[in-house]
């Protein structure tokens, strides 16, 4: 393991907030989707550029088991973390990059941005982050939002959320919950999860030696491992309208928003 270092963040960012990117170079739908270039930047560099946008986050660093990412990174200003290539996840990954930062760089709290989000919405990750520093007892957190017009809620693939009055998670799930038994007597709408997560960093050593879980398991979503082990999950609202990359068509529209914002 090695850190390729840069100079120290003079930014306005908390020096307990840090952000990491887990960069893969291999995706089966969209090989080295990361290093996508067409606009003029990597998409990594999309996303690194983007948490920069967080005000509390002090350093954005990019951990990666691959050459070609870190040369990329480095190339655009950003500190690399070389990691393990065994990861299961990109939470174990996160996990090994943050107890490889020494001293003053060690933060409290670790925001796990995915690389393949150009378009994520920084007041959401800023909201999910003092959601987490204001509730002591939980050991991450993460974001919901409403559904948007053009959005299915029945849809197996966007994950719901119900959310406690503390707000806390109560479960996650690809099921439409909650469930309204009489319709004309529904009180609540359903919420979709937005796939952030803010984690105190001495949480992330003990998320990496937890069990999975036989709910995690059956609705194949790791953070209801969280849940089923008894710890808590603050909660932040926000609106989320942005999605992550999985395919080159995908890609390609946001090519074409890029060019046309520019």
């Amino acid at each position: 393991m090695s850190v390729a270092s840069r100079p120290p963040n003079s930014g306005a960012g908390s020096r307990r907030v840090i952000a990491v990117i887990p960069a893969r170079l291999n995706s089966s739908r969209f090989p080295a989707k990361l290093l996508a270039c067409e606009t003029g930047k990597t998409l990594l560099q999309h996303v690194w550029e983007r948490a920069s946008l967080c005000p509390r986050i002090r350093e954005t660093v990019i951990a990666t088991d691959h050459d070609r990412i870190r040369d990329v990174a480095i190339s655009f200003g950003a500190r690399c973390v070389m990691t393990r290539s065994d990861h299961p996840n990109g939470t174990s990954r996160i996990c090994e990059a943050v107890d490889a930062l020494e001293g003053d760089d060690r933060p409290e709290i670790v925001v796990n941005v995915q690389g393949d989000e150009p378009e994520f919405e920084p007041e959401l990750v800023e909201a999910a982050i003092i959601a987490l520093e204001g509730d002591p007892g939980a050991s991450l957190s993460t974001v919901v939002s409403p559904f948007l017009a053009h959005e299915d809620p029945s849809n197996p693939n966007i994950v719901k959320c119900v959310v406690s009055r503390g707000n806390r998670a109560l479960y996650f799930s690809r099921a439409l919950i909650p469930f309204v038994r009489d319709p004309s007597d529904a009180h609540v709408e359903p919420l979709k999860h937005v796939g952030i997560y803010v984690y105190r960093r001495d949480f992330l050593r003990v998320f990496s030696t937890l069990a999975a879980t036989p709910l995690e398991e059956s609705e194949k979503l790791e953070q209801l491992r969280v849940l089923e082990h008894g710890y808590a999950i603050a909660v932040a609202h926000g609106i989320a309208r942005s999605h992550g990359i999985d395919t080159p068509e995908q890609y390609a529209a946001f090519v074409r928003r890029y060019g046309a914002a520019g």
